[in-house]
């Protein structure tokens, strides 16, 4: 069994993605995304995972209309309610926004709510780690009971354990294995030195996802270094499956994507397999 601890819907008729509506960004990390840009609704989802063996899953923000990042929670719990998937909804909120508290109770009414992801890996969220109003309103989180998706780059990493550190209370679930997009070996010491810096840090768990939008033509060969080094940095008990689809359907299906996975965990025991695969899900996201 498998819980997808990280994927993704949308309904483009419905719904405002900016990104996906736009024209394509041609120099866009995720390659020529042409092929995400059309409706990935809930049975979508389920038609892809089911045959591999998904039976709850974590839906995380899709870059919904950040005017309205209520709405997205409002969808999605409407879809769970009707559907069973997701079973949990990790929200998009602006935590340095003044009226923080709001938009979280507001996210808070819904039964699957869990979490909060801002995006700190580009843009404006580059240089919001160590800013006094944004980390106040990260603050706020453990008082609604949510938690917070951490996406950043290597670069960013010891800078998040520092930021960890400073919010003990808080549980950060870093996303996509800390993004190591580029493949030098210096870029790969980087990576794993601010992976160390991050794991020292007990409030800190970690998906291993994503890995395609890093390596388009991915094998089991060529993500081993990257999934063996977040096992051994973080435990087994800290690290969660994620399929970031339909992304990552970009570069496989999903049968082939958690193949893949089911390969490279076949070294642990049934115990630590279920846990990586379900069980350290279900502990982080209260499913």
């Amino acid at each position: 069994m498998i819980v997808d601890a990280h994927h993704h819907l949308w309904d483009l008729g419905r719904n405002s993605y900016p990104w996906l509506q736009a024209e394509p960004d041609p120099e866009a990390m995720i390659g020529d995304y042409s092929g995400i840009r059309r409706d990935y609704l809930v049975t979508d989802f389920v038609a892809d995972g089911k045959p591999a063996g998904v039976v709850r899953s974590v839906h995380v923000q899709a870059e919904w209309d950040p005017d309205d990042p209520v709405g997205e929670t409002r969808w999605l719990q409407q879809v769970a309610d009707q559907h069973g998937f997701p079973h949990a909804i990790v929200a998009s909120a602006r935590l340095e926004a003044p009226r923080v508290d709001d938009v979280l109770n507001a996210h808070t009414s819904f039964a699957n709510m869990r979490g909060i992801r801002q995006m700190l890996d580009r843009g404006e969220g580059l240089h919001l780690i160590g800013e006094r109003g944004w980390e106040r309103g990260l603050a706020r989180l453990p008082a609604h009971r949510l938690s917070f998706d951490l996406q950043v780059n290597p670069d960013q990493l010891v800078a998040s354990a520092d930021l960890a550190g400073r919010h003990r209370d808080l549980l950060f679930i870093l996303n996509h294995c800390g993004m190591p997009q580029e493949r030098s070996p210096d870029a790969f010491e980087l990576w794993r030195t601010g992976l160390r810096r991050l794991a020292e840090q007990p409030n800190v768990v970690a998906k291993v996802s994503g890995l395609g939008m890093f390596d388009h033509t991915w094998s089991v060969d060529s993500i081993r270094p990257y999934v063996e080094e977040m096992l051994d940095v973080f435990g087994v008990e800290r690290c969660l499956f994620g399929s970031n689809f339909p992304v990552d359907r970009l570069y496989s299906s999903y049968q082939t994507l958690a193949e893949a996975y089911r390969v490279l965990v076949d070294g642990l025991s049934a115990d630590e397999q279920r846990a990586f695969f379900y069980e350290n899900a279900v502990k982080v996201y209260r499913l």
